[in-house]
């Protein structure tokens, strides 16, 4: 039997670790790695479980080879992270982050075509790796959004401006205005930041090479008294949720431009 190594590839790259183990690994698969031996297919799912706790893993094979019941692949893993991960195996990621590991794979199958056996090894983070454009329509372009939107939603002027061109225009509301390039980005969110936190959660998103298309709700967080918020006054603790429809122009896999529109009516709230 052969392993439908696109169709695995496909599923992997969904983030839905139980369907994967459940379609494609034996009950009792091993898996063999540098950081130890998981023993069937429970300990495989608990063991992807943790290592994708907050961290999107994407799959990019750029060799594969199959024959009698053996399967070899060379695949740039790519990892975006959604939230802190110091103990995260390949080095310590932030919200926002991204790496990728050359990973060295051979998948052993059984009579049925599930796999017996997992064993894998790794170069250094970085090291002979194909580079993938930061966002488009890839899945791990789609999974670096996820990111830029979880470094925005902390704060991390160090790592979501990264995902900018240098002359990026941002519109927003008529009341705001135009706010030019990344430095004039960070330079309106940084005070801002100070006082009232946003919060981006993501409701739909479709993506291609050229655009990204957000439906999301806003949440606008004070951290101290502003009475003078744009979206409607705030003490400390309370929050506006605005629903927002946001349209991201891409050049070479960067931001140039995004249009901020309100979709619904702002909801009021506190702690």
């Amino acid at each position: 039997m052969e392993l439908d190594y696109a169709a695995y590839e496909a599923l992997f790259n969904t983030g839905d670790d139980e369907a994967l183990v459940a379609r494609f690994f034996a009950a009792d698969t091993r898996m063999v790695s540098a950081n130890g031996v998981r023993e069937g297919a429970g300990a495989l799912l608990a063991f992807l479980r943790w290592a994708h706790d907050g961290v999107r893993e994407v799959m990019r094979p750029q060799a594969v080879l199959s024959r009698d019941g053996l399967l070899f692949a060379e695949v740039d893993m790519d990892f975006h992270a959604t939230r802190y991960r110091p103990d995260f195996p390949f080095g310590e990621l932030h919200p926002g982050d991204s790496l990728t590991v050359k990973f060295f794979v051979t998948y052993r199958l059984d009579a049925e075509g599930k796999i017996v056996e997992l064993k894998s090894m790794t170069w250094p983070p970085g090291y002979g790796v194909s580079i993938l454009p930061r966002l488009g329509a890839h899945p791990s372009q789609v999974a670096a959004f996820h990111a830029y939107a979880a470094a925005f939603s902390n704060g991390d002027f160090e790592r979501f401006p990264k995902f900018y061109t240098d002359d990026v225009l941002l519109h927003l509301t008529s009341s705001v205005g135009d706010v030019r390039g990344k430095q004039g980005i960070v330079d309106f969110y940084r005070p801002m930041f100070e006082r009232v936190r946003e919060t981006v959660a993501v409701e739909r998103l479709d993506a291609s090479d050229q655009r990204i298309l957000l439906e999301a709700v806003s949440r606008f967080t004070a951290l101290s008294d502003a009475p003078d918020f744009v979206v409607g006054p705030l003490q400390q603790g309370e929050w506006w949720d605005v629903p927002v429809r946001v349209e991201y122009t891409l050049r070479n896999g960067l931001i140039c431009d995004i249009h901020v529109s309100r979709r619904g009516e702002r909801v009021f709230g506190r702690a």
